[in-house]
Order: structure tokens, then C-alpha cells, then sequence
């Protein structure tokens, strides 16, 4: 399942911060976004997981968002390419960082993609087309992606939001949360059950459902409203004031080598495979985890 993780990436603040790209001008103040982001983590934690923070980045302001240089699927790492100078960098740090959690690592080295602009369902992803993810870049994520086994969809961003997944975010496997800008994109409306929140909002869609628990910033009741009844509901993140649009690109999550495959060897249906069939699929497993 798409929510389901054991394992999740994430960097301390850095102090530099304050002078990072926004699309609001309210440059964050390091002492809040501290707080945030240690009940962030907290939150985390309480779901499950165990948490590799990484050490901050004063040089690179915006590197708090660890998903928009790394995306993960599978035992596999792919290093974006971010749009802004000042964040291009990023790649090459967390590169070192993290690779030694995965098999194997790609790279996007032609045109523009960044992570927020990803959203990942179970097998599939959709890659938004914007001001910092461009066509080159999304083509070239989509064949490393479809080589891996995934299936590829690219959509463009609705005007005047930043990243595909600032104003949505996956609540299950058939549904997701969709501002009402977001909810207007033909095909999200032809291929998942969308849940649109009230105006006044958005920001409710930046949420992160994570195992069992959906975690929800601070402050949008209606959503609450909305959400509680299908969804446990966890809202210590506080109301991302100091850090909007960031609960979907703090962090990146992935399955230790060992979970993926005994997730594989679960999913593996003996009773509708024939003998040959399940020799060939538990080949592929061996191929695909270098057993």
C-alpha cells in the first residue's frame, strides 16, 4: 500500500532557513519552525516509524525538504534535479546521504523535476507538470520509473500553485485530497475518489497519511469534520504557519530491504498461481532485491 512504511528520512532545521524560497512573503523564524518540526517528528514516530534524520544544510536555505532532490520507490533512490539554483546543490549531499539505504540509485540529469511535484499511489505516479518541474525532467523520471515496473501519468499543475502536491495528498489507495483547484483536473476526477476540502481550507490538503494515521495540520475543523470519519486523525503538527506546504516534502520514506521483500512474499496468491508461475515470480523477487 502506498502509506504503508516502516522507515522515514528527515533533516533538522537549519537556521538559514528564514532567507528560503516561499511563495508567501512571511519568511519562517527558526525558533517556531524548531518546534514544528520536533512535534513533525514526534508525530512520526508515534506512527511507527523509525526516523534518520540527517544533519541540517545551512548553505542550502530550502533543504529541509528532503523529498524535492530524492524520491524513493521500491529499493530504489532517484536523484531529482530541482528547478532553482539555489537548491540544485541538494542533489549531490543527500546522494551521499541516503544511498547506502538502497539497492540501487538513479539519476534525472536533463530538464527539471522536483519531488513535490510527485505523487506516488501504490504503483503508479503522477508527475505535475509546473514552475519547477518541467516536461523534459517529468519524461525523463517517468522512463527510469517505468524500467522499475511503475505506471506514469503526467498532469499539468493548476495555475498558482507551487508543486502538484502542495494543495493534495493521498488518503488510501483509490481516494485523495484535492483543493477545490486541484479537484477540477480531469483526470483525477476519472480515476480516484476525490475528497474536496472547504474553501478557505487548502492547506488541509497537505496532509500525510502514514500506517494508520492521517496527519493533519492544526486549525481546519471542517476538514477534521470530514476526515474523522473515515480517517484516525492526528493534528499535533500544529497549523504550518512557519513551514507551509511542507508535510508531504519533509520527509522521505521508505521500506527496509528485509519489510520489501517479506511484502512481496505476502502478496504472492499460491492458490491462483500455477507452479511455473511461482517459480517465475519468485525469480524476479531474487533479481529484483539481488538475492
Amino acid at each position: 500500500m502506498t502509506y504503508n512504511f516502516n522507515n522515514a528520512i528527515i533533516r533538522k532545521p537549519n537556521q538559514s532557513i528564514q532567507n528560503g524560497l516561499s511563495s508567501k512573503n512571511l519568511p519562517p523564524q527558526y525558533e517556531i519552525v524548531l518546534k514544528e518540526h520536533t512535534n513533525y517528528v514526534k508525530s512520526i514516530k508515534e506512527a511507527g516509524l523509525k526516523i534518520n534524520l540527517l544533519e541540517p544544510l545551512e548553505e542550502y536555505p530550502d533543504s529541509i525538504f528532503v523529498e524535492d532532490p530524492a524520491l524513493t520507490y521500491k529499493s530504489n533512490i532517484i536523484i531529482l534535479n530541482p528547478f532553482d539554483p539555489s537548491r540544485n546543490g541538494e542533489k549531490d549531499i543527500i546522494k551521499n546521504e541516503i544511498k547506502d539505504f538502497f539497492d540501487n540509485i538513479f539519476f534525472v540529469e536533463d530538464g527539471f523535476v522536483e519531488g513535490g511535484d510527485i505523487l506516488n499511489i501504490s504503483n503508479h505516479f503522477i508527475i505535475g507538470l509546473s514552475d519547477r518541474t518541467n516536461k523534459l525532467g517529468a519524461d525523463k523520471l517517468s522512463n527510469i520509473l517505468k524500467r522499475l515496473g511503475a505506471t506514469v501519468e503526467i498532469c499539468k499543475t493548476p495555475k498558482d500553485i507551487l508543486h502538484f502536491k502542495s494543495e493534495c495528498s493521498v488518503l488510501d489507495n483509490d481516494t485523495i485530497l484535492v483543493s477545490n483547484k486541484m479537484a477540477k483536473l480531469d483526470y483525477l476526477q476519472s480515476n480516484y475518489n476525490l475528497i474536496e476540502l472547504p474553501i478557505g481550507e487548502e492547506g488541509a490538503a497537505n496532509s500525510l497519511r502514514i500506517n494508520d494515521k492521517l496527519l493533519l495540520p492544526d486549525g481546519y475543523l471542517k476538514a477534521e469534520e470530514i476526515l474523522s470519519k473515515k480517517y484516525n486523525i492526528s493534528d499535533d503538527l500544529g497549523n504550518g504557519n512557519q513551514i507551509p506546504d511542507a508535510s508531504n516534502d519533509q520527509l522521505v520514506f521508505f521500506d527496509d530491504k528485509d519489510q520489501l521483500l517479506r511484502n512481496a512474499l505476502k502478496e504472492m496468491d499460491l492458490n491462483s498461481m500455477t507452479p511455473i508461475e511461482a517459480i517465475k515470480y519468485l525469480d524476479e523477487l531474487k533479481k529484483e532485491h539481488n538475492l
